[in-house]
C-alpha cells in the first residue's frame, strides 16, 4: 500500500468541500450545448478541432480541473473520481458519434463488410475472396459481430459501430484498475494513471475492429497474470492456479483467432514479466506461445506463407519499420498540426513516465513488472512494419505502464506505510512544518504546475484523436452514393477509385472487384496524371460482361490523397475533369460528395 497524504489540502471551504460533483456536473451541461451547436457539414484540415463549439472546451478545461482537485481529497470517495473519468469517455470518446449521423473510418465499413460477408456465405478461401481471405484466416472477432447482430436483430454492425469507441474504451477499464491495483491501493495514483492512460491513448485503435478487443483481452490476461500467477505457496496454491490458468487460456485463445498482432506483443510481454522475480511463472509465456503458433500452423498458415517473404526481409529493419512512406505522411497545415498535436502528446507522458520512475523511487522496485510491460513492446519495432502501423501500435502497448509512471510524476513521492512505522519506532524526528514561502512552493508545484501538464494532455487529445475527421468522416451523401453504386452493379463488375478512403469500399467484395489507383506503382500513378481518361480507360477495359467497370470519386478520397501526400487537389480535379469530360465514359450517378462514371465499351456510343 502506498501513501501520497502529504499532499496540500484542496477544496477550500466546506460548501465547496460537499460538491465534487459541480464542476463534473457543468462539464457535462457545456458538453451537451456544444454538440447541439457544432456544424460539422464543411469540416477543413483540422478536422474536428475548428468544428467544435467553445463551449467544448470550457467543458473539458472545468472536466479535467474539477478531476485533479476531487482525485487529491482524500475526503472523497471512490466513486467521484470514476464518475469523472466517465465524464471524460463521454466527452472524448462520445462526441463523433453524437455529431456524425454516418459512423466513422473507412477500415471500420470495411470490417462491417467482412461481418456482412460471414452471415450471407461464411468463411471462404483465398480462390473465393483473393486478399479478404485474411479476415476468415483470424475470425474471432467478425463472428461474434456477426452474433451480436442477429441477437440484436439489426440489419447490420453498421447500426451500432459508431458507439464502438466509447464500449470498447469501457472495456479497458476493468483490466487497467485491476493491473494498476496490484501496485498500488492509493487512489489518486489509481485514477490520475487511468486518466493519463486515457487521454494519451489517440492513436484510434478504439473503432470497430478486432484490436480493439483483443487489445482489452491483452490486459485481461496481464491483470490475472500480475494478480494470481507467481509465488503461490501450497496445494491449494497450485489448485487455484489451475483454474487461471484455464481463464487466460480462454482469453489467450480469443485474441489468437482474433488479431494478428496482439498475440506477439502479449507473448513478448508475459517473458518479460519472468524477468522479475515475483511474476517468474513460465505457464502464460509459455500457454500464449503454443497457442498461437499452433494456429499460425493450421489456419493462418495460407495467408503467412504467402506473407513470410517479406516478414523476412523486415526484421530488423527498424528504419523502414517505423517510416510512412508515400501516402501516409502529413500534407498541409491542418494534418502537420494535428500530427504534431499527437506527437506531442505521447511524447510528453513518456517524458512524465521517465521523470515518475526517476524520482519514486519505491515504485521504481515495487512496480517493476509495470516498468518491463511498458518497455516490452520495443522489440517489436524491428521484428514487422505492420502496415506502416507498428510504430503506434507500439506505443498503445506500452502506454498502461508508461501512463501509471507519469501519474506519479504528477503526485508527491509516494511513501510505504511500512517504511513510516519503522521510522516512527525508530525515533526519527517527524517532518518540519514548512513556511509560508515552502508552502506557496508546495502549492505551486505540488498542485498548480501538475493541474496545468494534466489539463494540457487532456486538450490535446482532441486534435491528436479528432484531427483528421476531414478523411475519417463520410456525410450520409457520400454513403448514399457508393451504395447506388454498389446497387447497379453486376456481378463481376470492377470500382476503381483513387484510394481506400470511402464507405462501403469493401461491400460485395465476394462479386465485385476493387482497383486503387494510388495504391499502383508511381510511375503509373504518374502516367495517369498526365493522361487521365486514357490511361485510365486502359485500366479498366478487361472487364467480362455481364460486369461493367466504374470510376468512383467522392470527397474522402480526395481528403485522403491531400493530407496524406498522395496527389494535391488540382492534380485529382485535373483527373475528375478529364474522364468527365472524356467520350470513354458515361456519367450515371452524381450528388454533392462525388461522381460515379462507368467505362463505355470500346467503339460503342453513350447509351
Amino acid at each position: 500500500m502506498t501513501d501520497l497524504s502529504d499532499l496540500p489540502p484542496v477544496w477550500p471551504g466546506r460548501g465547496t468541500a460537499a460538491r465534487p460533483g459541480v464542476p463534473l456536473l457543468v462539464a457535462l451541461a457545456l458538453w451537451g450545448y456544444a454538440v447541439r451547436h457544432t456544424d460539422v457539414s464543411r469540416l477543413d484540415d483540422f478536422g474536428l478541432v475548428t468544428a467544435l463549439h467553445p463551449a467544448f472546451w470550457l467543458g473539458l478545461a472545468v472536466l479535467t480541473a474539477g478531476f485533479w482537485f476531487t482525485v487529491r481529497d482524500p475526503r472523497r470517495p471512490q466513486a467521484w473520481p470514476a464518475a469523472y473519468v466517465l465524464g471524460l469517455l463521454v466527452m472524448e470518446r462520445a462526441t463523433q458519434a453524437v455529431l456524425y449521423p454516418t459512423p466513422l473510418y473507412a477500415w471500420a465499413w470495411k470490417h462491417d463488410a467482412v461481418v456482412d460477408h460471414l452471415l450471407t456465405d461464411g468463411l471462404q478461401s483465398a480462390g473465393q475472396v483473393g486478399d479478404m481471405a485474411v479476415y476468415d484466416q483470424w475470425p474471432g472477432f467478425f463472428a461474434a459481430q456477426a452474433a451480436l447482430v442477429r441477437l440484436l436483430g439489426v440489419d447490420n454492425a453498421a447500426m451500432y459501430m459508431a458507439w464502438w469507441p466509447l464500449v470498447s474504451s469501457l472495456m479497458l477499464l476493468l483490466p487497467l484498475l485491476l493491473v494498476y491495483r496490484t501496485f498500488t491501493e492509493d487512489r489518486r495514483l489509481l485514477w490520475t494513471a487511468v486518466w493519463l492512460f486515457y487521454v494519451a491513448n489517440w492513436v484510434g485503435q478504439d473503432y470497430f475492429s478486432p484490436q480493439s478487443v483483443a487489445f482489452a483481452l491483452h490486459l485481461g490476461v496481464l491483470a490475472v497474470v500480475l494478480r494470481r500467477f507467481g509465488r503461490s505457496g501450497g496445494r491449494r496454491g497450485r489448485q487455484r492456479q489451475a483454474v487461471w490458468t484455464a481463464v487466460i487460456t480462454v482469453m489467450v485463445v480469443a485474441i489468437v483467432i482474433s488479431h494478428q498482432l496482439t498475440p506477439g506483443m502479449l507473448a513478448v510481454s508475459l517473458l518479460a514479466l519472468c524477468l522479475a522475480r515475483r511474476h517468474r511463472d513460465w505457464v502464460p509465456p509459455v500457454t500464449a506461445v503454443v497457442i498461437f503458433l499452433a494456429w499460425c500452423a493450421t489456419a493462418a498458415l495460407p495467408f503467412l506463407s504467402a506473407a513470410l517473404p517479406d516478414m523476412i526481409r523486415s526484421v530488423g529493419d527498424v528504419g523502414g519499420n517505423v517510416s510512412t512512406g508515400y501516402g501516409a505522411t502529413p500534407t498541409g497545415t491542418g494534418a502537420l498540426a494535428t500530427s504534431w498535436a499527437a506527437r506531442l502528446l505521447s511524447g510528453s507522458v513518456l517524458l512524465l513516465a521517465v521523470a515518475g520512475v526517476l524520482r519514486q523511487r519505491v515504485l521504481r522496485h515495487r512496480a517493476l513488472p509495470l516498468l518491463l510491460l511498458a518497455a516490452a513492446p520495443l522489440p517489436m519495432l524491428g521484428a514487422s512494419s505492420y502496415g506502416s502501423e507498428m510504430i503506434f501500435r507500439v506505443l498503445m502497448f506500452m502506454l498502461p505502464g508508461a501512463a501509471f509512471f507519469a501519474a506519479a510524476a504528477l503526485l508527491p513521492r509516494v511513501r510505504t506505510l511500512a517504511a513510516e512505522a519503522t521510522a516512527r519506532e525508530s525515533g526519527a524526528p517527524p517532518p518540519r512544518t514548512a513556511g509560508h514561502r515552502g508552502r506557496l512552493s508546495a502549492a505551486l508545484y505540488g498542485t498548480w504546475v501538475p493541474l496545468l501538464a494534466l489539463l494540457a494532455s487532456t486538450l490535446a487529445f482532441v486534435p491528436s484523436y479528432a484531427g483528421k475527421d476531414r478523411i475519417n468522416y463520410f456525410p450520409p451523401q457520400e454513403v448514399a452514393l457508393v451504395r447506388q453504386l454498389l446497387d447497379r452493379a453486376p456481378e463481376g463488375s470492377l470500382v476503381v477509385a483513387a484510394n481506400r478512403n470511402y464507405p462501403l469500399a469493401y461491400d460485395s467484395y465476394g462479386s465485385v472487384g476493387h482497383y486503387w489507383f494510388l495504391d499502383d506503382d508511381r510511375r503509373h500513378v504518374d502516367r495517369i496524371v498526365r493522361s487521365p481518361a486514357a490511361t485510365l480507360a486502359d485500366d479498366m477495359a478487361g472487364v467480362a460482361r455481364p460486369g461493367r467497370a466504374y470510376l468512383l470519386f467522392t470527397q474522402g478520397q480526395f481528403a485522403n490523397s491531400e493530407m496524406n501526400g498522395q496527389l494535391t487537389e488540382g492534380q485529382l480535379e485535373r483527373i475528375h475533369g478529364s474522364v468527365a469530360a472524356s467520350p470513354r465514359f458515361r456519367l450515371v450517378a452524381r450528388n454533392g460528395a462525388g461522381a460515379v462514371y462507368v467505362l463505355e465499351p470500346a467503339g460503342g456510343a453513350k447509351r
